[in-house]
């Protein structure tokens, strides 16, 4: 498979994910449409359906441009944001699969950002699994819980951390620099944090962008995947017998004033 990051907006990503063995082509919440057609264009593919995470219009601006100049047919979304995803004609929920050519794409529900979050996991034999998680995982960070709960972001970061180790993160924003910040913060001897932010900066100061990133990298670095850090927790005041939950909370609410 091949996937093109598409800057769009002012930190969005969209995402072009192509079947390197038909040509066949999808992309993931396009903000905008004239990034994505001029990288279609670019690519030579031929681009059959849109992959919506979520309903936010930084997410879907781009999608009845898009169904309108290709001729989709195919929009995809969760199945309760009916009606809020513009040109939406795919209703699927937790556990739905579907292929792109010959690559098989299963979807998670992964509430927390908004109650309709999904990522979609594509697989490929012989291939590292990618994963688009939208704005619920970020690289070193998590969304903001606009209509969701902790728990409910805590359990979706439980169901993405079961996905193999290697899993390619692909998110919806470069956010990166700015968690490492709030990562440092929170576990200042942390050396993997500290070297991947040195990485990053030299990253952004080129313009390249940061994604993707693994889910074993995210396991060593993401303070929303280590609620049970005792640094972490002795940073925020968070009791060494609190919950995860409890801990995740109070991550969130630390990083909502960072």
């Amino acid at each position: 498979m091949r996937i093109v990051p598409i800057p769009c907006l002012k930190d969005n990503y969209a995402y072009l994910v192509v079947c390197s063995a038909t040509n066949e082509a999808a992309v993931v919440d396009p903000s905008e449409a004239a990034p994505v057609i001029a990288c279609v264009d670019a690519a030579k593919v031929s681009l059959g359906a849109i992959w919506n995470t979520h309903h936010h219009f930084d997410h879907v601006g781009g999608n009845e441009e898009l169904v309108r100049h290709y001729g989709l047919s195919e929009v995809y979304g969760h199945d309760s944001d009916r009606g809020r995803i513009p040109g939406q004609t795919r209703f699927v929920a937790a556990k739905d699969s579907f292929w792109l050519g010959r690559l098989h794409v299963r979807i998670l529900h992964i509430p927390g950002h908004t109650l309709g979050a999904i990522a979609y996991v594509v697989e490929a034999s012989g291939e590292k699994t990618a994963v688009f998680t939208g704005d619920t995982l970020f690289l070193s960070g998590c969304g903001r819980l606009f209509e969701g709960t902790a728990a409910q972001m805590h359990a979706s970061f439980t169901t993405l951390a079961e996905l193999p180790a290697t899993t390619q993160v692909y998110c919806g924003h470069e956010y990166t620099e700015s968690n490492l910040r709030f990562a440092a913060h929170l576990e200042p001897s942390n050396t993997d944090i500290e070297e991947l932010h040195q990485s990053v900066q030299a990253m952004r100061r080129h313009g390249t962008p940061t994604v993707p990133g693994t889910l074993a990298r995210e396991q060593k670095v993401n303070p929303f995947l280590r609620v049970r850090s005792p640094e972490l927790r002795k940073t925020l005041g968070i009791a060494p017998d609190a919950d995860d939950v409890t801990a995740f909370a109070a991550i969130r609410k630390a990083k909502d004033a960072f």
